[in-house]
């Protein structure tokens, strides 16, 4: 078997992560930032949008837009804070507490699918080598 160049393992990632992302979309009806913004509020009664940002590590505009759209989806509401104009809190309405339920167990279901095939130990040295390219990548 021919070794692979880094150039053609990178276009592999690359790849990889495109059609990971578009097809987690489609079948789970939700972007992957979404629905983990949507994980986020679900373990909070209330959290600042400033907060919330930094949890899931999104840039301002990216957060004010998600949750704007949220919002007019039912899925969140937002209320300035009593104590301090200046921040925005967000929470789940019960509609986005519904809808994440289902959205996880789309999830689930995704990754089950994905992963079809790979026996544990297939998964684990996955796990790990993806984990070495991200401290390798962190380093850089």
């Amino acid at each position: 078997m021919p070794e692979l160049s880094s150039q053609e393992i990178f276009n592999q990632i690359h790849g990889l992560h495109r059609q990971l992302t578009s097809t987690f979309e489609r079948c789970a009806g939700i972007s992957a930032s979404r629905l983990q913004l949507l994980c986020q509020l679900y373990q909070s009664d209330e959290i600042s949008q400033s907060s919330l940002q930094k949890l899931v590590g999104i840039d301002h505009a990216a957060i004010t837009r998600h949750v704007k759209q949220l919002e007019a989806e039912n899925m969140v509401i937002r209320r300035i804070s009593p104590e301090d104009n200046r921040f925005t809190l967000v929470q789940l309405t019960e509609h986005g507490r519904e809808k994440i339920i289902a959205f996880r167990q789309e999830r689930e279901t995704f990754l089950n699918r994905m992963l079809d095939g790979f026996s544990s130990s297939d998964q684990k040295q996955l796990s790990d080598m993806l984990q070495r390219i991200n401290q390798n990548i962190s380093q850089l």
